[in-house]
């Protein structure tokens, strides 16, 4: 039987996911110059300037994950991690500040899309290193270990991480030290421009996890209520002290590795077959067949939508960082020499 929830849960996931993926259609078309999925025009040329990573497609695995953290719990990213920061509960209007290089942004308009962090809910930051989320997550756990709190940190990282040696020093370390961390891989078979299968040995990240005496979980990570229900137990048992867990989500990344990226590399056919599995469309058609009514989630959506574009016009309308900034947030040996 498949997994079903309260209709209210049912629609907080479904808020979720719509949210990052009206977000991540706006700043597309706005790293592109154009218009977005709501009609918004960009004014002149892109006004969200060097790689744009989009996970759409992938909104069920931080939605169904995220729903059970606190903000007091600490998650790490990758550079595809605006879907983890909005699920996490980061405000959405500072986030795009940050991708348009604005004062207002969560880094001050100096991290861009693939460094955000917002340490007021636990996001601890993204990352445009492959695979370095994973030492610092463990890092982190360690903290809350050696803390005595109940907190737990969630580790988001991509099937190409797999292949790192970040990966297997972090998953060591924390079956090691028994650390509070639940591992997600987002298996979306895609590492930049090359499929993932071929350059993986073996059975892939859940193998490799059991291998360390890592319990791994594997989802169907384009069901938003299959995830839910995993990472629910999965997260309980870390926040029970059993030690880490890894959840194996597969997913799909529809999108080409950057937002100007056409995937022209990619088979058609396979795109066709992973679209016709897109998880806002499942979720929808289940919380339909629970009875729930349809003017509810068209309600979200429009909701979804008025948040965005407020999102864009504050962005649009925020100031450039001072010039002085650009000495701020840097590391000084304290004699007036930076490096």
């Amino acid at each position: 039987m498949p997994p079903t929830l309260p209709l209210p849960t049912h629609e907080a996931l479904y808020r979720t996911m719509l949210r990052i993926r009206a977000f991540e259609n706006a700043a597309e078309a706005a790293s592109q110059g154009g218009v977005s999925a709501y009609g918004q025009q960009a004014a002149g040329s892109a006004r969200v300037r060097g790689p744009l990573h989009l996970s759409t497609g992938q909104e069920a695995v931080p939605a169904g994950v995220c729903a059970h953290l606190r903000s007091s719990d600490y998650l790490t990213s990758t550079h595809r991690g605006h879907g983890h920061t909005l699920a996490k509960g980061a405000d959405m209007a500072r986030m795009m500040a940050e991708l348009f290089g604005k004062a207002t942004g969560f880094n001050g308009g100096k991290g861009g899309s693939m460094h955000i962090a917002d340490f007021s809910v636990g996001m601890l930051g993204a990352n445009g290193v492959v695979a370095a989320g994973l030492p610092i997550a463990v890092g982190a756990a360690h903290a809350q270990k050696l803390q005595h709190t109940d907190g737990i940190t969630v580790c988001f990282f991509g099937d190409g991480a797999i292949n790192r040696g970040p990966f297997l020093e972090a998953l060591n370390w924390a079956r090691v030290y028994a650390l509070p961390v639940l591992f997600v891989c987002e298996d979306n078979r895609w590492s930049a421009t090359t499929a993932s299968g071929p350059m993986t040995a073996g059975e892939g990240a859940s193998a490799r996890a059991a291998s360390l005496g890592i319990a791994a979980t594997p989802v169907d990570g384009n069901d938003v209520l299959a995830v839910h229900a995993s990472a629910r137990q999965l997260v309980a048992q870390v926040r029970d002290g059993q030690g880490p867990c890894l959840l194996h989500a597969l997913t799909y990344r529809v999108k080409g590795h950057v937002s100007v990226d056409l995937a022209a590399y990619r088979d058609p056919q396979e795109l066709a077959a992973a679209l016709r599995t897109d998880p806002i469309a499942r979720a929808r058609a289940a919380y339909l067949e629970q009875g729930g009514a349809a003017f509810v989630l068209d309600g979200i959506e429009d909701d979804a939508r008025a948040e965005v574009e407020r999102a864009l016009a504050a962005a649009d309308a925020a100031p450039w960082p001072q010039a002085a900034a650009a000495f701020t947030d840097v590391q000084t040996t304290g004699a007036g020499q930076w490096f």
